[in-house]
């Protein structure tokens, strides 16, 4: 895999793909063998569970809106314009807690089996199915969190 030169605009995604994964929508900007980007977009209320990447450092530029999160058990809270830097091994849970769809640029490092699990998580409507195929992939989802804990108001 290497990367193709050029401007992937607004919107478009490499083979004019966006896969729906658990009512987000990823839209992949670049893989190579090094690095794997993608659009997503999260819709309001929505959430990515408390996970880890064993060999992976990911990263979120957050484009619109703001972002709840769970860093290694610190609640943090992302704005337009911030980078939200995961390292490898770490938990990690992402919540858009703020009425309205958030925007943001995901990039992992190196790009490892995760573009493979996406492609596998496509429509797929069942979390449980989700956490069950995901280690295979070299994504381990942690127990479930309640808002409450993740607001800190439980």
């Amino acid at each position: 895999m290497s990367l193709t030169p050029g401007i992937l605009r607004q919107g478009e995604g490499i083979d004019d793909v966006h896969w729906n994964i658990l009512g987000q929508v990823y839209t992949p900007k670049s893989v190579t063998e090094d690095c794997f980007s993608w659009h997503a977009l999260l819709p309001s209320e929505s959430f990515v569970p408390p996970h880890v990447h064993p060999t992976q450092d990911e990263y979120i530029q957050v484009q619109s809106g703001a972002l709840d999160l769970v860093l290694n058990g610190e609640h943090l809270h992302a704005k337009e314009g911030d980078l939200v830097c995961m390292p490898r091994g770490i938990a990690h849970g992402i919540f858009n807690n703020t009425g309205h769809d958030v925007n943001c640029l995901f990039w992992v490092t190196p790009t490892g089996r995760l573009v493979e699990l996406f492609r596998k998580l496509h429509n797929m409507a069942r979390p449980d199915e989700v956490v069950a195929i995901s280690p295979e992939y070299d994504v381990r989802f942690l127990p479930p969190v309640r808002a409450a804990d993740v607001l800190g108001m439980g």
